[in-house]
């Protein structure tokens, strides 16, 4: 488990350099600023620092390293305001013994406080840092909306802005999956329930003393439309007009208009090849998930530590082709099912055999062989008769592909292999797999490619794709995610982090291997 950290912070210039310093020893370090009494202000007057503290953390430390600022203890100033437990080290950037033991026995912190070095001629009053030019009005009822998946840095930002500006109750109002669809990688953004649980969790850890009501929108307002007690809304530069439309319909509905609170947005420092926004938001994040383990995989007792088994999966035209190239020229080896089904629907063939018995010999070409296009036109306007055919078809291919991964590991020693199958989910294979990778575009480029590659209609395009898995459900299923909507240089870097993934796991399953295997050549 990741450790946690407190950092007493009374020098600001150094921040970047204590934060340096620590990130080597924490995963979450909690900032506590020490503010002389005699400095204490209106909150919102630290509003300029928070800020620029979150925006040099983005920028000083690793993107795993993660951050908060306390400002409960702005609020009365005293350590009972600090209610973050379990807190494993506590930092100093000064030497304050006296407060950092009364910190330590409060937060029942295991370890001594450990003082950084200070750097020469550097201030150490954080109250010279208060911005008074900014709008210091504190407000009874704050409200602010937004998607809020996978807290960062602009959100702990836009979100600590509305707490500082808040005397009593702030309103967060969530977006459901309804607002979410026209989001960049929508199927990776958390449920609603989850999201609102880690907005809840941010703001009662960094001021426990307000009342939250964290609620799921499902349309632009929330209860802005119907709520009198508002009085501020915190919006950022890019959804101020949005503020104002607020206002618009809450005059409409004879209630009083909210004041406006606008923050900049908080510029991205990532400059790599991927479709990445110049701002840190949430879709940068989800953009980062490709290629990358959303879940680790489950114990599959069922199959033996190698070959490793990958089932590949996606719908219709999402790059799954493409991808088994890349994994190809990775060193994978790669069983299309489709290919295999085709085989097994041979004369002589058990496969074969039993399609015959049940639908009949009508669907025989001239030379024997099934018709797929009679096939098809049996089985794809009947429901049942689909039905049928999957129950005929999927037990035998199958063990078809079975068969394949025992030779290509016994005879061709490959330790990975990857089943393309558009069924895999469906027909319950990914109990068959180590662990699932599917690729994923939107509905839109799908029936581009369909119709460029398959010379059908956009109807046709889109009856393809309204009759399988959507992308949700294929992500809730999925270990690793790709997408191929964006340049061939991007779609190579998933490959390359995913491969890099996988790697560290079979060196690991290699050794366990060869090792059990010499403990029973040995006995």
């Amino acid at each position: 488990m990741t450790s946690t950290g407190l950092l007493v912070v009374s020098n600001v210039k150094q921040i970047g350099a204590s934060l340096r310093a620590i990130e080597k020893y924490v995963g979450k370090i909690y900032i506590h600023l020490n503010i002389p009494v005699e400095k204490c202000q209106p909150m919102p007057t630290w509003g300029h620092l928070i800020s620029q503290m979150y925006a040099d953390n983005s920028r000083f430390c690793n993107q795993s390293f993660k951050m908060s600022i306390l400002v409960g203890s702005l609020r009365d100033q005293g350590i009972n305001a600090l209610q973050i437990k379990p807190v494993d080290m506590l930092f100093c950037d000064s030497h304050y013994p006296e407060l950092c033991e009364r910190m330590r026995e409060h937060l029942n912190i295991p370890g001594p406080p450990i003082y950084l070095e200070q750097e020469s001629n550097s201030t150490t009053d954080v109250g010279e840092y208060q911005d008074f030019k900014d709008a210091h009005k504190m407000y009874d009822t704050v409200v602010v909306g937004g998607t809020f998946d996978r807290i960062h840095v602009g959100h702990k930002i836009f979100l600590t802005q509305a707490v500082i500006r808040c005397c009593r109750r702030l309103v967060v109002g969530v977006t459901t999956k309804q607002m979410n669809k026209s989001k960049t990688l929508s199927e990776l953004i958390l449920p609603v329930e989850k999201r609102i649980e880690e907005v809840r969790g941010f703001l009662t850890e960094i001021d426990s003393s307000l009342q939250y009501e964290v609620v799921p929108i499902d349309d632009p307002f929330g209860p802005t439309q119907s709520d009198p007690n508002m009085d501020l809304i915190v919006v950022s530069a890019e959804t101020e007009r949005g503020g104002h439309k607020v206002n618009e319909l809450r005059i409409k509905n004879n209630l009083r208009p909210l004041e406006i609170y606008c923050i900049s947005l908080v510029e991205s420092n990532d400059t790599g090849v991927g479709p990445k926004e110049k701002k840190v938001s949430s879709s940068n994040t989800r953009v980062d998930l490709l290629g990358t383990r959303l879940r680790q995989p489950e114990p599959r007792p069922n199959l033996p530590g190698l070959p490793y088994i990958i089932g590949l999966t996606g719908g219709i035209a999402s790059g799954k082709s493409i991808m088994c190239n890349r994994l190809l020229k990775k060193g994978a080896q790669v069983l299309d099912c489709d290919k295999i089904a085709h085989e097994i629907y041979e004369p002589g063939q058990v496969c074969y055999t039993k399609i015959i018995n049940h639908f009949g010999n009508d669907i025989l070409d001239s030379e024997g062989r099934i018709n797929r296009q009679k096939l098809g036109g049996i089985v794809f306007n009947d429901p049942k008769q689909l039905e049928s055919l999957n129950n005929i078809v999927w037990p035998e291919l199958l063990l078809e592909v079975k068969r394949r991964i025992r030779i290509a590991h016994a005879q061709h020693k490959y330790n990975i292999i990857v089943i393309e199958a558009a069924i895999l989910l469906r027909a319950g294979w990914d109990s068959e797999c180590h662990e699932v990778w599917s690729t994923i575009v939107t509905p839109e480029l799908a029936v581009q490619r369909i119709m460029q590659r398959n010379d059908l209609s956009e109807e046709e395009a889109r009856k393809r794709i309204a009759s399988q898995m959507d992308n949700s459900e294929v992500v809730s299923k999925s270990h690793i995610v790709f997408s191929s909507q964006w340049s061939d240089e991007f779609t190579q870097e998933q490959v390359d982090k995913a491969w890099s993934i996988l790697m560290q796991d079979i060196k690991q399953r290699i050794k366990d291997y060869f090792s059990v295997g010499n403990s029973s050549s040995n006995s």
